[in-house]
């Protein structure tokens, strides 16, 4: 069944049979399977199974339930605006919210709901793009009041995720060595072309030309020319890195499996094995606002103490995107 998506973060991250003890105080949704988790400025707000939805206004010391519209397992969310953002999930399902995260509504179903959808991404609270599996690519050019089924040249790979630089393009990343960057999206989806046909689970954008890609079986790739070509990064791990960050240190994490942690102090060209008291997959991490790195995953929120930071800081290219909050861009499309 396709429901079952082996290739979703709840099963391919689930490889440890421990479970992290909840810090107390915190309510249930929060100590479930959280699959994504955005800032919309002051506040985070996290998803998870059977239509989970958590706040945190203190940098992630406590956290509120929220009263969601659906069952169905939310997977993903982002926020345009501070308080214009989307929510997605199992079933088609694609949720909006008018002020920052507090109250969401059902905007849109797809009629196939056998859809599910893995990631959405936003330019602006007019312009969003949700993908997921089986090669599904829906976006909207007005808000949200009418969302349109895109073809693109993937056949039926599954999308995992997909980010964007301030420039405008986005990113996907999917099974089978899939990789697409989108300029427009009014334009068609052009191909990239990575060295190995592994399944893919992230694009980090570092500037508008470095990129880097990660995925099964400890897979990085670098590119610094936009994704025409890529030069492959040794891992100090196998494992599976479902989600990538550069903190504000300048430090660059990626984390996916359990106890599967690696950074990179120099914009990612060497990694190296980090060990937090960390025993459960991760599907998503957030720098708070406050500076506190927070993981969510098969364990619900917890804190970590953050990772060594650079000794000379590289100089971040302002063009980088914040991991959580883009603001709306003027380029018209």
């Amino acid at each position: 069944m396709r429901e079952l998506l082996a290739f979703l973060f709840a099963a391919a991250l689930l490889s440890s049979p421990l479970r992290a003890k909840p810090p107390a105080g915190f309510p249930a949704a929060a100590r479930g399977l959280i699959l994504d988790a955005a800032v919309n400025g002051v506040a985070i707000v996290a998803v998870g199974e059977r239509g989970a939805i958590i706040r945190s206004a203190d940098s992630g010391d406590s956290w509120e339930t929220l009263t969601s519209p659906t069952h169905a397992d939310l997977t993903a969310l982002v926020f345009a605006t501070p308080s214009h953002g989307w929510a997605v999930g199992h079933g088609g399902i694609i949720l909006h919210t008018l002020d920052g995260g507090e109250t969401w509504t059902e905007q849109f179903q797809t009629e196939n709901r056998d859809t599910v959808f893995l990631d959405v991404a936003a330019i602006d609270q007019q312009r969003a793009i949700a993908v997921g599996a089986f090669g599904a690519c829906w976006i909207t050019l007005d808000g949200g009041r009418n969302w349109q089924p895109q073809k693109l040249p993937v056949e039926d790979n599954h999308l995992n995720r997909v980010t964007l630089n301030t420039d405008g393009d986005f990113y996907i990343a999917g099974e089978r060595g899939t990789l697409l960057q989108i300029t427009s999206l009014k334009r068609n989806a052009a191909l990239l072309h990575l060295p190995s046909p592994s399944s893919y689970y992230g694009i980090l954008p570092l500037s508008k030309t470095t990129l880097l890609a990660h995925g099964l079986g400890g897979r990085i790739y670098r590119s610094e020319d936009a994704g025409a070509s890529w030069k492959n990064i040794s891992s100090p791990l196998s494992a599976l890195f479902a989600t990538s960050i550069r903190l504000k240190s300048g430090t660059i994490i990626l984390a996916g499996q359990a106890r599967a942690f690696v950074i990179s102090l120099d914009e990612g060209r060497t990694f190296q094995v980090w060990n937090p008291p960390h025993t459960t997959a991760i599907a998503e991490l957030i720098e708070a606002p406050n500076g506190k790195l927070l993981a969510f995953g098969e364990g619900g929120v917890a804190r970590l103490n953050p990772p060594p930071a650079p000794e000379n800081p590289p100089v971040v290219d302002k063009v980088a995107p914040p991991a959580t909050y883009l603001p709306p861009l003027p380029r018209p499309l």
